[in-house]
């Protein structure tokens, strides 16, 4: 499949305008009169999140927010700024930074250092007289564990926890954190299926399902000559005129266990063998936890494999320029071993590529045989046939085509609802 040079007019991906999109979204509604009740009680709600980083559950809560605002609400985010460069992409509504410095122990003395982090900008906060809110919500282990500690000292009577995932800890400090952050949460949140069944099972919890949506971003196109000229330094042999047969594969997530990133490159080495000019685009990168040795040991197989020329890592772009890459990749593969649902699944979809995802819980809660390409994530060889596969003008199209129904079940209005529901009812209104 020719790879796509920078011109957007001949995408065979279907593009549907964000007003068409719109009218496809159904809502489960509450009556008119509940509604018009609703809507007379503002909420002032406070988001907690552990980076301004795109990681999933920082999109996640950068989008519920806009939402919450759209419905004329009063949302907040907290969110720990190391960097001190603020959020990946302009907000409307209010942010606070909360200072985060390096840390140069490990990482239990790193989750530790960013709870108390937490801890200490909220006491000084209200100590000065900052505002108080309605809703405190904690879309991950460090800031619900924060939370749970303002809680005992009177700094606020309740809050509610998202758990995207669950993480596999083994140091007895850090799994007691997350239980903690779970256990201890006034309401529980989760995004798929799979994860509220394991929250009943290890943690005996109800916890309330939401679901995911996708951007404005990535369902329209608005040229920026800035933006195209990113792109362009990105993907520097792959400007129009100089394409080479491709195809281009991208995932986002950069690389870490998590993401499979070393699985997926073996299979990448594979395809290579069969078409030498394709190329594997990784975006992204920012994450908590250190996994310098990850990346090493995945740099130093590139190496030996003689296939370093053919990776693209940006590392982390704007949502525009991200946008943009989605709409020039010919392929979205994404084998990950563990997600909280996959955010960038959803907006590869909206996007128009055809998309590769492992063959389990989250990604087969929302797609089929018919609209992904499901692949065992522990079998290279199965990977590397699946990514061939995906660039088939006919398999693309017809999985594209089919992924892209799936949509009308997405919204970030809809969650914002949902949360609202619950935010309601934990406050008694």
């Amino acid at each position: 499949m020719p790879a796509k040079g920078l011109s957007f007019s001949n995408s065979p991906a279907p593009k549907a305008a964000w007003s068409v999109y719109c009218a496809f979204v159904k809502v489960k509604r509450k009556s008119k009169d509940e509604r018009s009740q609703l809507n007379k009680t503002m909420l002032k709600i406070a988001l907690l999140t552990y980076s301004t980083k795109p990681r999933g559950s920082v999109v996640h809560t950068l989008e519920l927010a806009q939402a919450l605002l759209e419905l004329g609400h009063h949302p907040c985010v907290f969110a720990l700024d190391k960097a001190g460069d603020g959020f990946h992409r302009e907000t409307s509504f209010q942010t606070f930074a909360v200072p985060a410095s390096a840390c140069e122990g490990d990482t239990c003395m790193l989750v530790k250092q960013r709870i108390g982090e937490f801890v200490s900008f909220f006491e000084q906060y209200f100590e000065q007289g900052g505002q108080t809110y309605d809703v405190y919500h904690a879309q991950d282990c460090l800031s619900a564990n924060a939370l749970v500690t303002l809680k005992e000292r009177g700094f606020l009577s309740r809050f509610v926890r998202t758990v995207h995932h669950i993480e596999d800890f083994k140091s007895p400090y850090l799994i007691d954190c997350q239980q903690k952050s779970i256990v201890h949460s006034d309401r529980c949140l989760c995004v798929s299926k799979q994860w509220q069944q394991v929250l009943k099972t290890k943690y005996g919890i109800r916890a309330h399902r939401v679901v995911n949506g996708v951007g404005r971003q990535f369902l329209t196109y608005e040229e920026d000559e800035s933006v195209l000229k990113e792109v362009r330094c990105i993907l520097a042999d792959k400007q129009e005129g100089s394409t080479g047969d491709g195809p281009l594969y991208m995932t986002v997530g950069g690389i870490e266990p998590r993401k499979n990133s070393i699985n997926l490159l073996r299979g990448f080495v594979a395809v290579r063998a069969a078409k030498p000019t394709a190329k594997l685009l990784i975006v992204g990168g920012a994450t908590l936890f250190d996994y310098q040795d990850y990346r090493d040991q995945f740099m130093a197989l590139a190496s030996c494999y003689g296939v370093t020329d053919g990776l693209i890592l940006p590392g982390i772009v704007s949502d525009q320029v991200l946008a943009q890459l989605y709409r020039l990749a010919d392929a979205f593969v994404f084998p990950s071993v563990k997600e909280g649902w996959g955010l960038v699944v959803l907006e590869a979809i909206a996007s128009g590529l055809p998309v590769l995802v492992s063959n389990q819980a989250p990604f087969t809660e929302f797609l089929s045989a018919s609209s992904a390409v499901l692949v065992d994530p522990t079998n290279i060889n199965a990977i590397t046939h699946a990514m061939l596969e995906i660039t088939q003008p006919d398999v693309a199209n017809q999985l594209s085509q089919q992924a892209f129904g799936i949509l009308d079940r997405y919204s970030w209005r809809r969650s914002a609802e949902m949360h609202l529901e619950l935010y309601f009812e934990l406050c008694d209104l």
